[in-house]
């Protein structure tokens, strides 16, 4: 599909996130490379390691995941600026990424983090690919935000949580963006008490073992309860933060497609997956699959028809990318600083 660059905006939405993976197989198989990739949040991560060639390594730890695995993952940190420390995900992160530079990376890539006390937001193409993809999705209260050239940044999505005017900015003609949360809110969002089983999950050396071999057992289950919530449906902690942040996140969503939707737009039916389903990779990469190949033959013929064929002549081409810039507005967000900071 040469002749045409294709952008695809991966959006932000927590465990909703692995049907970006779906998607990124589907259009794959299809013959659909996206030439730029853009990222907000959990769409960061998956959009990092495909560009970086390690989409098939988060395949495999996602499909690993059980509510047992996932609780071992989360570093709680009452002292700090957020209630996950969030260094063991770095850590996992750093196992695959390494010292990878996104300047360096085959497919070109960008993740989008919000500047703590200005607002802005800020585009992150250059620099080390781990710290970009962890400021992008450091959730505000939950994770520990992340400083980057002398700023302290956190998740994207208070900006721009599908990142379509990204894609633009950066020379696609053609995007394609995922939506991981068009059907969740208005129908009520799915946020579950993850209650942890540890007897039938795996065998005792997972990295939540230290936690339930100590004596302060009773601490962490008072900490679960009051971080996930009460058996009795009361929300906890985490509940109210993630809850209250969607909310936010899609009337954004919702404002910035409208003044700049995508030429197609992917949605994955995750009505009723919870924010903090991690565990469920293989049902969420087969509903993006779903969902992009419901979209594949209108995308194949839509890029076909914008591809200038051959005997077109330079001066059509010319004027054809002509009309095309004229609709890019970057930095549509108004008061936004639109730029890298990662060098």
């Amino acid at each position: 599909m040469a002749g045409v660059k294709i952008g695809l905006a991966l959006g932000g939405g927590a465990a909703r996130g692995w049907a970006h993976i779906g998607v990124l197989k589907a259009l794959h198989e299809a013959g659909i490379r996206p030439d730029i990739i853009a990222g907000t949040s959990i769409g960061a991560v998956v959009g990092g390691c495909y560009s970086s060639g390690h989409l098939a390594d988060l395949e495999g730890f996602a499909r690993e995941l059980t509510p047992r695995r996932i609780f071992g993952y989360l570093d709680f940190n009452l002292a700090g600026n957020g209630l996950i420390g969030g260094q063991k995900l770095c850590d996992r992160l750093d196992r695959h990424l390494g010292d990878r530079l996104i300047e360096d990376l085959d497919t070109r890539f960008t993740a989008v983090a919000t500047e703590i006390g200005t607002g802005h937001e800020h585009w992150l193409s250059r620099g080390k690919l781990v710290d970009a993809v962890r400021a992008s999705y450091a959730l505000p209260g939950i994770f520990k935000p992340v400083r980057v050239n002398g700023r302290w940044l956190f998740d994207g999505a208070l900006v721009n949580p599908i990142p379509v005017s990204v894609c633009r900015a950066l020379g696609a003609r053609y995007v394609i963006a995922v939506n991981l949360n068009f059907d969740v809110l208005g129908r009520g969002s799915v946020v579950p008490s993850p209650d942890v089983h540890f007897d039938d999950d795996g065998p005792a050396d997972e990295p939540v073992a230290e936690l339930i071999e100590t004596p302060a057992r009773g601490m962490r289950g008072l900490l679960q309860r009051q971080i996930f919530g009460r058996g009795d449906g009361a929300p906890g902690i985490s509940t109210v933060m993630v809850d209250a942040f969607n909310i936010v996140q899609d009337r954004i969503a919702r404002s910035r497609l409208a003044g700049d939707p995508p030429d197609a737009m992917i949605s994955p039916r995750l009505q009723d997956v919870g924010l903090f389903d991690f565990h469920r990779a293989d049902e969420l990469i087969a509903r993006g699959m779903q969902a992009a190949n419901r979209q594949l033959e209108d995308i194949s013929r839509e890029i076909d028809t914008r591809t200038p064929k051959r005997g077109t002549s330079a001066t059509a081409q010319a004027s054809y990318q002509s009309s095309n810039l004229a609709s890019v507005q970057p930095g549509s967000s108004g008061k936004a600083l639109l730029q890298p900071v990662a060098k």
